[in-house]
């Protein structure tokens, strides 16, 4: 196994999370979100089997270094971040069977897909950029909710 150790891959007995990053709505000026804030965020829910991190083509190369340095998965698109973020996160759902999904956005667009993940039995959590940034919405929709400060 390339040198890890089992440690490596989180404790068995922890739910296992896959972590989405809504990085245009997120990684705004106004916000100040830390990328490590959101991993721990996400980190809280049990064992991170995915952390992925979306961005739209007008990215900089320093921040897909930045988010790559702090362990995401970066995924560009050229169209809706919204959109491929919801299809990757319900094929997840449907093929990866993940006990946690943790969304990171404050885009009401994704309260379809935490009710969606709910009547799959995953438990959900919304991760929200500040007090200002967060989505009622959101925060109602999931079994959990984390506001980063």
């Amino acid at each position: 196994m390339s040198g890890l150790t089992e440690d490596a891959f989180g404790d068995r007995d922890e739910p296992k999370v896959g972590l989405f990053v809504d990085g245009p709505n997120m990684l705004r000026d106004e916000f100040s979100v830390d990328l490590d804030d959101v991993r721990e965020a996400g980190m809280e829910a049990g064992w991170l089997a995915t952390r992925r991190l979306y961005l739209d083509e007008h990215a900089t190369p320093a921040l897909i270094q930045a988010a790559e340095a702090r362990g995401f998965e970066v995924i560009i698109t050229s169209g809706d971040v919204d959109v491929k973020l919801a299809v990757d996160a319900t094929e997840f759902i449907v093929t990866e069977s993940i006990d946690v999904l943790a969304i990171a956005s404050r885009d009401t667009d994704f309260k379809p897909l935490l009710e969606m993940a709910s009547r799959h039995g995953v438990r959900t959590l919304a991760i929200a950029p500040g007090e200002h940034g967060r989505s009622d919405a959101l925060r109602n929709a999931a079994h959990d909710s984390v506001t980063i400060e």
